[in-house]
C-alpha cells in the first residue's frame, strides 16, 4: 500500500551539516555521514541532501561526498546542489543515488528535465521550486541561488512547466517558513497542488508531528520533508537527531490521533 513519506532534509555547507533559517544564518549541526548512520537506524522513508554552496559558488557536485553518502544510506537518497548537465546527473545516479534534484538549472532551462529524464528515467528527476513572498501584497515568487536571484515566475506557472517537461517529482520549498517551525505554508501548497497532478514533496516550516498530520490529512500521498524538526530538540534547539517512531508513523499514515513526537538519539 502506498503511504505518505516522512523525509529528513539535510543541508551541506563546506562538507558539514548545517541548518538555516529563512535560507540565512547556517548553523553547524554535525557530520553528514554520522547523521545518515543515525537515520539508517531510525529507518527513515527517504533522505534529501542538498549542497547549499555548490550552485551559489558555481562549484561542481562533490562526487566523493555523494559516493560516501550513497554507500552509507540504507534508504532512497535524493541529492541536489551544483547540478547543471545531464552528464553530471548520470554520474550522480551511477554512484548509487536514486534521485537528483535540480533547481536553478531547470528554472532557467526546463528542457534539461526532458533530456535528463530520457537518460536516467523521469522517476529520478526532482524539480525544485524555492518560493518567497514579495511586495506589498505578499505575492509568491520563485527564487534560486539560495534565495538570492529572482526567476521572474510564480510557482504555479513554473510547476506546470516542470510537469510538461517530464519531471518525476516537484520539491516545493517555502523560504519564508524555512527553519521557523511555524508549520507548512498551506496556501502555497494548495496553489501548486491544484495546478499539477504529479508526485510532490514539500519542505519549510514543520515544527511538530501535528504539522505532518495536517499535511497528510489534507493531501494524502505527499512527501513531508523537514530539517529543524529532525535535528533540533526543545525550546533551546539542542542538536538531537530524531524521527517519528513506527507507531507514530502508522498513525500519521492512517490519519490517527496520536501526537507523540520523535525518538531521540
Amino acid at each position: 500500500m502506498l503511504r505518505p513519506r516522512i523525509i529528513p532534509c539535510l543541508l551541506i555547507q563546506n562538507g558539514g551539516l548545517v541548518k538555516t533559517k529563512m535560507f540565512r544564518s547556517p548553523r553547524y549541526v554535525g557530520d553528514p555521514l554520522n547523521t545518515v548512520r543515525i537515520f539508517n537506524e531510525k529507518q527513515v522513508d527517504e533522505l534529501i541532501v542538498l549542497d547549499i554552496d555548490a550552485t551559489a559558488r558555481q562549484l561542481e557536485p562533490n562526487y566523493p561526498l555523494i559516493a560516501s553518502l550513497a554507500a552509507e544510506c540504507r534508504m532512497p537518497l535524493c541529492y541536489g546542489g551544483g547540478v547543471k548537465t545531464v552528464d553530471q546527473i548520470e554520474r550522480i545516479i551511477s554512484l548509487g543515488v536514486e534521485k537528483v534534484s535540480l533547481g536553478s538549472a531547470v528554472a532557467n532551462d526546463p528542457s534539461l528535465i526532458a533530456k535528463a529524464s530520457q537518460r536516467v528515467g523521469r522517476q529520478s528527476i526532482v524539480a525544485v521550486i524555492d518560493v518567497r513572498k514579495t511586495g506589498f501584497l505578499g505575492t509568491y515568487e520563485v527564487f534560486t541561488h539560495n534565495g538570492t536571484k529572482r526567476v521572474g515566475l510564480n510557482p504555479v506557472d513554473l510547476a506546470k512547466q516542470f510537469a510538461e517537461s517530464g519531471a518525476g517529482e516537484i520539491l516545493l520549498n517555502s523560504i519564508d517558513r524555512d527553519g521557523t517551525l511555524k508549520g507548512y505554508d498551506i496556501s502555497l501548497i494548495d496553489s501548486v497542488r491544484s495546478a499539477v497532478q504529479m508526485p510532490m514533496t514539500v519542505v519549510g516550516g514543520a515544527g511538530s508531528v501535528d504539522d505532518l498530520r495536517i499535511l497528510f490529512n489534507r493531501y494524502g500521498l505527499i512527501g513531508a520533508a523537514a530539517g529543524s524538526l529532525f535535528v533540533f530538540k526543545g525550546k533551546y534547539q539542542a542538536v538531537l537527531i530524531q524521527y517519528p517512531q513506527s507507531d507514530v508513523k502508522d498513525s500519521l499514515a492512517s490519519s490517527g490521533s496520536s501526537s507523540t513526537c520523535c525518538s531521540g538519539y
